[in-house]
């Protein structure tokens, strides 16, 4: 039973199918044992639904071969593998204002310990970029261009298929974040151009904590993040060569992925445009009843532009975690209030000063909440505007 109005979806969706938490229990109490490590039954179990979730994860990215796809712990993870085990001391680096922190941290920490050059293509107050903004921004050592599907505060979609044409022509790589995007928005890695891509599975994909993943084109080797166990090769005593034991040391996450698998097959069975037609009308609802409430200010793309179901606003002057705590503690409604781990965003949007109040819509939300939240806002807006 919901007891809480939950609005903080970006952050990590909740409730999951009950097929996520039937199948993570399954695997605690019939097959929890080390998936790669050993030739008994319930290892060989363990491995086959590491596999399945690998294969089901290719279909729905449209992926060739599912053993380019290495599981992770959280799209921050596949992130830090994919830029750190790529770019070259003495390269070139293109990203946006509107990255989050995981991005933009392990690009900064190689600018100021490997000499890497970085350009950040500014965006409009609602979070859009142009493309020309990319081809001027292209160096002859630019090797790496770093997007983010859709903006984690703003909720604005990037054109990806058009970055990754001009990447390829400029002979650069594409790294697209799809924390806000897998399982909401369609993705395929081909026909969008993409060279590697980084997701989570505890958001759109509605799996549990602790998963994730990153797709790595077969061209690119990658140094890998971590060194380890991987059941294969272990006479060697360095890395394997093959995938994805290469850049999977370590016991995985049998459990969470396990639980994964079931929100994957629940994804494909609803359809991603279902989802995304479902979580955009409600986005749209709630965006105008906020903007029918005098003093609320709405970050983002107007009302009927495409985004995804990211609502950022502000009331008044209002600090916005102080409204964040109103929401929870006298409406019961959950939102993430600050500044996103995204300040430059902020900086573009205007809200480096005071954050936003950041809700965001999944595919469980009711129209009654929504009208509950709207109504709630219209609560606190009237006792500021006193």
């Amino acid at each position: 039973m919901k007891d809480v109005m939950y609005f903080d979806q970006a952050a990590s969706s909740w409730p999951k199918p009950p097929a996520v938490m039937d199948a993570m229990m399954i695997c605690m109490q019939d097959y929890a044992a080390n998936p790669g490590r050993g030739s008994h039954q319930m290892a060989v179990k363990a491995s086959r639904v590491l596999f399945e979730t690998r294969k089901n994860l290719a279909r729905l990215f449209g992926i060739k071969n599912p053993n380019d796809l290495s599981f992770a712990l959280n799209t921050t993870h596949a992130l830090n593998q994919a830029i750190k085990g790529f770019v070259k001391p003495g390269d070139h680096v293109i990203c946006t204002n509107i990255e989050h922190n995981s991005v933009r941290r392990p690009l900064e920490h190689l600018k100021a310990t490997a000499g890497v050059e970085l350009t950040y293509i500014r965006n409009d107050e609602e979070g859009n970029i142009q493309l020309e903004d990319f081809k001027k921004a292209l160096q002859t050592n630019t090797s790496l261009v770093v997007v983010n599907h859709s903006s984690n505060l703003l909720g604005t979609i990037m054109p990806i298929a058009e970055i990754g044409e001009i990447c390829r022509a400029h002979g650069a790589k594409l790294l697209v974040d799809a924390a806000q995007s897998a399982g909401i928005l369609p993705i395929h890695v081909g026909g969008m151009h993409i060279d590697m891509l980084a997701f989570p599975g505890h958001k759109g994909l509605l799996g549990p904590q602790g998963t994730g993943g990153l797709y790595i084109h077969p061209d690119i080797d990658l140094e890998p993040f971590m060194h380890g166990g991987t059941g294969s090769q272990s006479e060697a005593i360095h890395q394997p060569t093959v995938r994805p034991d290469r850049y999977e040391a370590g016991t995985q996450n049998t459990v969470g992925i396990a639980g994964l698998n079931e929100g994957v097959k629940f994804v494909m069975a609803e359809t991603i445009e279902k989802i995304h037609a479902k979580e955009w009308r409600q986005t749209q609802m709630l965006m105008e009843g906020l903007l029918g409430i005098e003093g609320v200010t709405i970050l983002g793309p107007a009302l009927g532009q495409n985004k995804t179901g990211i609502v950022s606003f502000n009331i008044n002057n209002a600090d916005s975690s102080e409204v964040a705590f109103i929401l929870d503690q006298s409406f019961q409604i959950a939102v993430r209030s600050g500044y996103h781990c995204t300040p430059l965003a902020h900086e573009s949007a205007g809200t480096l000063a005071k954050g936003a109040v950041r809700s965001s819509i999944g595919y469980f939300t009711t129209d009654e909440e929504v009208d509950a939240l709207i109504y709630a806002v219209k609560e606190i807006q009237s006792q500021y505007a006193k």
